[in-house]
C-alpha cells in the first residue's frame, strides 16, 4: 500500500474504480457518494454519441448497479451535464450547463422535476456547474457565467446570491467546483482564478486557499509527473473539505491533487497511484491480446498517474474518491485523522 505523509496527516491509497469506455465511464466530470457504497456517475461523453450521455449507477466494489437518462432536451434528459448531488432523502440533483436547469431524480433514477431558466437575474442561471446542500438541504449552485454563487430551496425557491465577475476578494472569474463544510462554510474553486476561496454560510469572504501557478506544457498524454511548486493551482476544479477541515483540490491543469490545512496552509501533493481496476481486469481478460501487449509495454509506471482530475469527495470516514476525466476512473485514499 502507497502511502503519503505530511506533518501529522498520512494518506494511504486504497484502490482505483472503473475504466474509460464501455463498460465504464466516458468523459466522467463528476459523481455523487450515496448510501451502502453506491456511486452516481456523471457521464457526459460526446454529441453524437447521446445514448452514451448518462448517470451510471455503481458501487465501490465496482458492481454495476444501474443506469439513468440519456441525452437530450426532454424532462430527465442532458446536454452538457455539470455536477450531482444528493439531498437527505437521495434525491439526485443534476446541474446542465446547457439547458440552465436543474433536474431531480428519485435514488433509482426516476425523474422528478427541473427548474431554472436562462438569465442573469436573481434566481436565473448562465452555465450552472457545482451543486452542494448544506444541513438544512438548501442547494447552493455555482452560477459559473454569471461569477456568481447562488442559494435555492431543494425545490428550487430562490434565497440568496453573492459574487461578481473580478480577482478580488469574493470576485470570481468562471468558478466551478463547491463543497460545504460541517459548519455549512462554502468552499468555492475559482477556476480561471487560480484559487480557492471560501465563505460563510451568507457568502462573507473568509480566505483564499492557494496561489495562482503558471502552466507548463506538458508531454503528450500528459504521462508525467508534474513538477509545479507546492501550493500553487491552475485551473482549479473540484475541492472537498474533509471532517478535520483539510481541503482537497484537483489542480486540473497540473494533473495533481493539492492539500491544504483548515488554515489554508500547503500540506502535501498526490500525484497519483492508479492500479488496475475489475473493470480493467475483465476487459483484459476478454482480450487475452491486450495482456500480451501491456507485458512488452515499457513505462507502465506512467498509467498510474492522474490525467485531468476534476471531480473529488471525502466522505465522512475521510475517505477521498477523485475522478479523473481523461483515463475514465476514481482513485480512492484514506486520511488518517
Amino acid at each position: 500500500m502507497v502511502t503519503h505523509a505530511a506533518g501529522q496527516r498520512v494518506v494511504k491509497y486504497v484502490k482505483t474504480i472503473g475504466k474509460r469506455g464501455a463498460p465504464g465511464f466516458s468523459q466522467m466530470v463528476d459523481f455523487a457518494l450515496g448510501k451502502d457504497g453506491l456511486v452516481y456517475v456523471i457521464n457526459r461523453a460526446y454529441e453524437y454519441r447521446p445514448e452514451n450521455k448518462k448517470i451510471s449507477i455503481i458501487t465501490t466494489n465496482e458492481d454495476y448497479v444501474s443506469k439513468f437518462s440519456t441525452g437530450g432536451t426532454g424532462d430527465g434528459q442532458m446536454v452538457w451535464p455539470t455536477s450531482l448531488a444528493l439531498d437527505k432523502n437521495e434525491n439526485v440533483y443534476l446541474s446542465d450547463e446547457a439547458l440552465q436547469r436543474i433536474s431531480v431524480f428519485d435514488k433509482h433514477g426516476e425523474f422528478l422535476s427541473k427548474w431554472g431558466e436562462a438569465g442573469d437575474g436573481d434566481g436565473q442561471l448562465n452555465g450552472p456547474s457545482g451543486i452542494a446542500f448544506d444541513s438544512e438541504d438548501n442547494l447552493f449552485v455555482v452560477d459559473s457565467a454569471n461569477n456568481r454563487i447562488q442559494k435555492f430551496t431543494k425545490d428550487g425557491e430562490f434565497l440568496d446570491n453573492w459574487g461578481q465577475f473580478g480577482s478580488g476578494e469574493g470576485e470570481f472569474n468562471l468558478p466551478w467546483g463547491i463543497d460545504i463544510d460541517k459548519e455549512d462554510n462554502v468552499y468555492i474553486a475559482d477556476w480561471r482564478n487560480n484559487r480557492v476561496q471560501k465563505f460563510s454560510p451568507d457568502g462573507k469572504y473568509l480566505m483564499t486557499i492557494g496561489t495562482p501557478g503558471v502552466w507548463t506544457p506538458r508531454k503528450p498524454n500528459h504521462q508525467e509527473i508534474n513538477t509545479a511548486p507546492d501550493g500553487e493551482l491552475n485551473r482549479p476544479a473540484g475541492v472537498a473539505v474533509d471532517k478535520d477541515g483539510d481541503i482537497w483540490v484537483t489542480d486540473n491543469r497540473n494533473d495533481r491533487v493539492e492539500v491544504f490545512a483548515p488554515d489554508g496552509s500547503f500540506l502535501l501533493t498526490l500525484t497519483g497511484d492508479a492500479t488496475l481496476t475489475t473493470m480493467g481486469i475483465n476487459n483484459l481478460d476478454a482480450n487475452p491480446e491486450m495482456w500480451e501487449e501491456r507485458a512488452i509495454a515499457d513505462n507502465f509506471w506512467m498509467e498510474r498517474l492522474f490525467w485531468s482530475p476534476l471531480a473529488i469527495k471525502v466522505n465522512d470516514d475521510n475517505t477521498v474518491f477523485i475522478g479523473e476525466t481523461c483515463r475514465g476512473r476514481l482513485q480512492v485514499y484514506q486520511k488518517e485523522s
